[in-house]
């Protein structure tokens, strides 16, 4: 990527020239090179769907308990919500570092948090469970420790949305401000930080999606008495009651609409 990457620029500050875009017809090929999108949607959505509406179906209204539902849902929303505002803050310095000052050092910092986002879930969190034992004991299964881990886990996706929005905001916009007499903190909130905001949230949605849907790290180190959606549903699907699992699926399912519809509208 860095390769492809280079050096180039994103971002104008003139207007430039417009340029209409041209639009290819596929003519016969229409229908073939639609076929495959369609039919990997119906089968992404419609295969859940149908699954989760059968199981609803078959355990009627005994298995929506509002108060258990209510609890997972209430603490699944905290979780995803202050797990994505941290890692987008963790991963802001990063991306303004990988624009305004690329190099050598910058590279491998990045590659470093790519590797540790790679990592599978539970490795993460068995490392997070040493370092708290031995060291710091206190920190053992707290709130602190598990935003921890979902910095750690999903700052890549925070990452990547706000350096490609800072990369398409001007660098002389900073410069203006700083010579208007602004502090560089206030000449970067003014002008960098409020452009990337779109990129920020939409980060913050794909941070937020991993989240909820997130169990290893989430058992291993969450606080004692923790429900989140996803783990229980994995508890009901565990028992083989698949009936009591489905309606935390379709919940997971409708709060991920909200957000995907975010990342459209930011793309």
């Amino acid at each position: 990527e860095v390769l492809v990457r280079g050096e180039e620029r994103y971002a104008r500050v003139g207007s430039g020239a417009a340029r209409q875009q041209q639009r290819t017809r596929l003519g016969r090929a229409t229908i073939p090179c639609l076929a495959l999108p369609v039919v990997t949607a119906l089968l992404a959505l419609g295969v859940p769907f149908v699954t989760i509406g059968r199981w609803l179906v078959a355990g009627g209204a005994d298995v929506w308990r509002l108060d258990e539902i209510g609890l997972a849902l209430g603490q699944t929303l905290f979780l995803a919500l202050a797990g994505a505002l941290l890692a987008t803050i963790a991963a802001m310095p990063m991306a303004w570092i990988s624009i305004r000052a690329p190099g050598p050092l910058q590279r491998l910092l990045e590659g470093c948090n790519y590797i540790v986002g790679s990592l599978p879930g539970v490795v993460v969190a068995l490392a997070l469970v040493t370092i708290t034992v031995r060291i710091a004991l206190p920190l053992y299964q707290t709130l602190f420790t598990i935003l921890v881990a979902y910095a750690l886990m999903f700052l890549p996706r925070a990452l990547i949305s706000l350096r490609a929005s800072i990369a398409q905001a001007p660098v002389e916009l900073e410069r203006a401000a700083a010579s208007l007499g602004r502090s560089p903190l206030r000449a970067l909130w003014s002008t960098t930080i409020r452009l990337s905001a779109p990129g920020a949230a939409a980060g913050m949605a794909l941070v937020a999606l991993g989240i909820m849907n997130e169990l290893t790290a989430t058992q291993m180190l969450a606080p004692n008495g923790t429900r989140t959606l996803a783990m229980a549903f994995w508890a009901h699907s565990g028992e083989i009651d698949y009936a009591s699992a489905a309606p935390y699926a379709l919940i997971m399912v409708a709060m991920s609409l909200p957000l995907t519809w975010l990342l459209y509208v930011q793309s």
